[in-house]
């Protein structure tokens, strides 16, 4: 089969090379799946360089996130073969080739009135955003949700399923194309901070009292900021740390404006 495979860290695009390599065996608990659709990640990017919290030792082929139909099935797995599936790959064997291993523990059917790419582009970034919002941020109709970088992938799932769930949403972005791209997804208030103050303009909008919930996939300076912009007992989501800098928070600020970092 044909795969992206990389011998050596480094930025994909320089060290990812098509390669003819034999198909995957499943191991147990395992499933080998032909491909249809893989999502990109901010994470395949980072575990290609060697820097993504679960660290993957090459040589292998990245994508942890495939849509496909399983051809082959190891020992205890629940999976039948010609299901139609979604999930995360086991390390070694990701979607950026023509077969994949996945774990069947973490994989899902598709239904048959969804179709396989639409069903990846989910996984991911709305799986990150359910578990963010909901089951860690408990949040609740009527709040108030900033959401930093607010048009790439898990920041536009984010705006939507506040939308959704009824919440005002915040949304900040860099520059006036991306900042249209929230207006799309439906945010009430949309902030360029490459040219507006992020703090001046939350302040505004939530007429200086904050917000409930901060959605953060960026973490460095914008962590700081997201966390003087909370309300009184409100939550700080902890998404991920695009700007490179993995930020700390001082314990008497959350003290004293009692807030949650989750």
């Amino acid at each position: 089969m044909k795969a992206w495979r990389l011998d050596e860290l480094g930025d994909p695009w320089d060290v990812l090379k098509l390669q003819e390599v034999d198909s995957p065996l499943p191991g147990d608990g395992e499933a080998r799946v032909e491909v249809t659709a893989c999502d990109l990640n901010f994470a395949d990017i980072l575990q290609c360089q060697g820097t993504y919290q679960v660290r993957v030792e090459p040589p292998f082929t990245p994508g942890m996130s495939v849509a496909g139909t399983v051809q082959a099935v190891g020992n205890g797995c629940d999976l039948k073969i010609g299901d139609r599936v979604l999930g995360m790959t086991s390390s070694g064997w990701g979607g950026y080739a023509e077969e994949a291993l996945v774990r069947g523990s973490d994989m899902r059917i598709v239904p048959d009135n969804v179709s396989l790419p639409a069903a990846s582009a989910m996984n991911v970034i709305y799986g990150t955003g359910w578990v963010a919002l909901h089951r860690r941020g408990n949040m609740q109709p009527g709040e108030t949700v900033l959401v930093l970088a607010a048009a790439g992938g898990v920041g536009s799932a984010a705006v939507q399923m506040a939308k959704v769930h009824g919440c005002k949403v915040i949304a900040a972005a860099g520059g006036p194309e991306k900042v249209e791209v929230c207006r799309e997804l439906g945010a009430d208030v949309c902030i360029d901070y490459k040219s507006e103050d992020l703090y001046e303009k939350v302040m505004e909008a939530t007429d200086g009292k904050g917000c409930d919930l901060i959605y953060d996939p960026v973490g460095g300076e914008y962590f700081d900021i997201a966390r003087r912009l909370l309300a009184w007992e409100g939550r700080l989501l902890v998404v991920g740390f695009a700007s490179g800098t993995i930020p700390s928070a001082p314990a008497n600020h959350v003290l004293v404006k009692n807030y949650s970092i989750v």
